[in-house]
């Protein structure tokens, strides 16, 4: 884990696929907040996302991870930023979240609810979601079907829930949730702000520990998806979900 934090902290923009406007539009399908909504960030990481929505609304946030450099770097931020008022940082696991029933208006997770599970996530969190409000996933989903085999073995292994977008629809109605609209990052957004960097992250850290063929059997494994993405980016990608809470639970 502290190679993995090592390779993903310095001088990432973001610590997944994502883009500022994508955050942005996301947001503007969120209607009838309050004045000032009450807004869990599940994941948020350095927290790009997290000062992006606190400038979109007076909005009290909850910025959750489980890595205490990513919300130093967005203390910092928020700061320098004069949103530090607007965000409450918390060190803990999304598996042990445990906050009072309907305590927010909308649940964001950009890239991190796939770890707790999508479809788990889908049902457990509404617990903590006010009548009607939000859940606002991005999500890794198929976009096409007869995938090559590589790319199907990769993901088969790396992340075997991986479904379709109607796929993902299906199961979020089933969850007592309605589809508000969903829609495709681009692929500039994950190599600007994620793999560009992280290569350059990659080919600096493998110089580091070129003698250790542990450390640079896992860093292969990073430059795979890579070129994976690389290769293969039209079969798959980031959905950005935004989704309304139907009925009262």
């Amino acid at each position: 884990m502290d190679l993995i934090y090592e390779v993903f902290n310095a001088g990432l923009p973001r610590q997944g696929p994502g883009d500022n406007d994508s955050t942005i539009k996301a947001f503007s399908y969120l209607k009838d907040l309050p004045l000032e909504p009450h807004i869990l960030d599940v994941g948020c990481g350095n927290g790009v996302q997290t000062l992006e929505l606190a400038k979109l609304a007076r909005a009290k946030i909850v910025a959750l991870d489980n890595h205490q450099p990513y919300l130093d770097e967005l203390e910092k931020n928020a700061k320098v930023l004069n949103l530090i008022d607007r965000i409450t940082v918390m060190n803990l696991s999304m598996f042990d979240m445990s906050f009072n029933a309907k305590s927010f208006d909308a649940i964001w997770s950009e890239g991190a609810a796939y770890i707790y599970g999508f479809d788990k996530a889908l049902e457990d969190w509404q617990f903590c979601l006010k009548d009607t409000g939000y859940l606002v996933f991005s999500e890794l989903c198929w976009f096409k079907e007869n995938v090559p085999r590589e790319v199907h073995n990769y993901f088969t292994s790396e992340y075997p829930a991986m479904k379709n977008v109607e796929e993902n629809e299906t199961t979020i109605k089933s969850k007592g949730l309605d589809v508000i609209s969903h829609f495709t990052i681009p692929e500039s957004s994950w190599w600007d702000n994620y793999y560009l960097p992280l290569e350059k992250n990659i080919n600096d850290t493998r110089k580091k520990y070129q003698n250790d063929e542990k450390i640079l059997e896992l860093l292969e494994m990073f430059r795979i998806e890579i070129e994976m993405f690389r290769n293969y980016s039209q079969y798959y990608g980031y959905e950005f979900f935004i989704m309304r809470k139907n009925k009262v639970i």
